[in-house]
């Protein structure tokens, strides 16, 4: 039975044709052709999805977990359009539910070890937690605080006891002399002798009391994380099983296992149970042709994952899918003609303006000349490389308005510059936009960053390395370094804390104190990456000053001074209930819920000691909200 279902089933709003300006496009290159295929999330999709909402909304089942949840808006042969909809991984621990698109096939193949893997699985489980809520662990942290208030009590007398000695034995020393005197300090040494042995007795007895529960715990631990490698083993083997025996079809008809198509041994749990790669694979095999395709998330927050918030292709699981999936889409019209309009429909603020005509293969802009702090981008040169190399004529502009550029590979070609703060034969300092890496991630659609595009523009580029690195959604100084010393003075004087760095921000809330300082040890959770937490058991010593620059409505612009450089430190010190309790306007991650265009933090200034000159460098960037 085909699982498709009528628009009138998700909205009531009439669409008279597909949406030609998405808001977001699924994109791969095919394996064959190395053409830059994409399917757009298109206004009216969103709109589709929002009814599925409405759906997911009035039934509590859904709220129980977490997950994404996708439709894809498809035209049957008939000519006829329909919503395909699915969900990722289980739904209430299923896999195949009535009206929902089936996962992909294969899994029925290996049922048998799944099920057996998924009993020692939970076995392994409910072990982890047994041994987690030891209750001697609690019994071993109330001994210990116990005996740390007795040592403390004991260590506050003895304290106050030495000082009375030391005061007795200056006025035995002007009273007393000779053999009368040397008996009443070997009294009194000997009362010290006494508290020695009084104090290492009470650690004694504290570590006859403790170590029998510390070798039972630490017994504990062991088991745990031999637990935690053989349940990470058994969890890579069966989805090892599963990703072989995992099918996909695209929309050429031609068919591959999921194993063959993910680059080897780095297959991620997961990886062919989310939405895209089902609804796309069901459409396929059902000679169905896609239109547009949206996905959400739905149920409690899980990282940076909000209820009713859009999102794009994970980048581990489903991105190096996408390219294989919309293999054939060149051969739907409907698809092709949408393709075609993103030309104009993605720009319609363009980066680079009219004015001058590029052509080029690559999108690959090296410079021809050196590097300048001020824009010097021409803007009535025609330029046409046969190579696809765009030599730039000047230094790297922030911004160019009026340059239109035109790629023949569908490689997206680098269309805004960086602006230099600083620039010399040892370093360059830039000031990174808000969106843009500092490095280029593991995958193809997050190759963008601040590196490669130097290293593409610069001449001298083999040895730039990145000295530092910004959040994607921070803006601001970012410090790159031209040679391996260079680079290694300047790690040096990071890790040391001599550099200076200040930042500012603004908070979605408003604080009751003008300055202070926040002390909150920050760890970093393998399992929900790349959310931070304070913890004060396993959290790494982290230190920011702030500072209350303005009050700005029902929002207070703020300075902050790191003293240490943790991921996300600045954001989870200004979110976390214990430092300033409001988080930085736009900044979803950690709860901001208030309408922004970004996140609001930005690198302001950076102070340090040139390594190669001696001398005190200041930099500093414009605040640009």
């Amino acid at each position: 039975m085909l699982e498709l279902h009528g628009l009138l089933d998700f909205t009531d709003c009439h669409w008279e044709s597909i949406d030609s300006h998405p808001n977001y496009c699924y994109e791969g290159r095919c394996p064959q052709s190395g053409e830059l295929l994409r399917l757009p999330r298109t206004r009216m999709s969103e709109d589709l999805a929002r009814g599925l909402m409405q759906y997911l909304a009035a039934d509590d089942a859904y709220d129980r977990e977490g997950k994404m949840y996708g439709i894809l808006l498809v035209e049957m042969p008939s000519g006829e359009q329909g919503i395909l909809k699915a969900f990722s991984g289980l739904l209430n621990g299923c896999s195949i539910v009535e009206g929902w698109v089936p996962p992909i096939p294969g899994r029925d193949r290996v049922a048998f070890d799944e099920a057996r893997t998924l009993t020692q699985l939970e076995a392994m489980k409910q072990e982890l937690i047994a041994l987690n809520q030891l209750p001697q662990r609690q019994e071993y942290e109330a001994l210990f605080r116990e005996f740390e208030v007795q040592m403390q009590v004991l260590s506050e007398r003895h304290r106050n006891c030495k000082q009375q000695r030391d005061e007795k034995r200056q006025l035995l020393c002007q009273t007393l002399t000779a053999e009368t005197l040397a008996i009443a300090l070997e009294q009194l040494n000997k009362e010290s002798r006494l508290e020695k042995i009084e104090r290492r007795q009470l650690k004694r007895q504290r570590d006859e009391i403790l170590q029998p529960l510390k070798q039972l715990i630490e017994a504990a631990d062991r088991r745990m994380r031999a637990l935690k490698q053989q349940r990470k083993e058994l969890s890579r083997e069966l989805q090892t099983q599963m990703h072989a025996a995992y099918t996909l079809m695209n929309f050429l008809g031609k068919s591959r296992s999921l194993s063959s198509l993910m680059p080897t041994n780095s297959i991620p749990t997961g990886t062919g149970d989310c939405c895209a790669p089902k609804l796309l694979h069901y459409a396929a095999v059902n000679n169905l042709k896609p239109l547009a395709m949206a996905e959400f998330w739905w149920g409690p927050p899980s990282g940076d994952k909000i209820q009713g918030e859009f999102y794009g292709a994970c980048g581990d699981r489903c991105q190096p899918l996408m390219g294989f999936l919309l293999s054939g889409l060149a051969q739907n019209p409907i698809v092709s003609n949408i393709n075609q309009g993103l030309t104009s429909g993605l720009e319609a603020q363009p980066l680079l303006p009219t004015s001058n005509n590029f052509s080029c293969g690559t999108g690959i802009l090296p410079v021809a000349g050196g590097l300048e702090a001020q824009p010097l981008l021409p803007t009535n040169h025609h330029i046409s490389c046969g190579t696809g190399i765009l030599p730039v004529a000047g230094g790297l502009e922030a911004s160019p308005k009026n340059h239109n550029i035109s790629c023949g590979t569908g490689i997206l070609p680098v269309t805004q510059m960086l602006p230099i703060i600083y620039e010399d034969k040892w370093l360059i300092a830039v000031n990174k936009p808000s969106g843009l890496l500092s490095v280029p991630g593991r995958y193809m659609q997050n190759q963008d960053s601040v590196f490669s595009r130097l290293r593409n523009l610069l001449q001298d580029s083999f040895n730039l390395t990145v000295v530092h690195r910004l959040d994607l959604e921070t803006s601001g100084i970012l410090l790159l370094a031209r040679d391996k010393e260079t680079s290694s003075q300047l790690r040096q004087q990071f890790a040391q804390k001599q550099v200076h760095k200040v930042y500012e921000a603004v908070l979605s809330g408003t604080v009751k104190i003008d300055a202070g300082t926040i002390d909150l040890p920050l760890w970093g959770d393998p399992e929900n990456r790349p959310y931070q937490q304070v913890n004060w058991k396993c959290g790494k010593p982290s230190v920011t000053r702030f500072q209350v620059m303005a009050r700005e409505g029902n929002c207070d612009r703020v300075e902050f001074l790191p003293l240490t450089g943790r991921t996300h430190q600045l954001r989870v010190h200004a979110a976390d209930v214990r430092g300033l309790g409001i988080p930085i306007l736009g900044d979803r991650l950690y709860g901001c819920r208030a309408a922004a265009n970004r996140l609001h933090l930005h690198a302001r200034e950076l102070s340090f000691e040139h390594p190669q000159l001696g001398e005190k460098l200041y930099l500093k960037a414009e605040t640009p909200f």
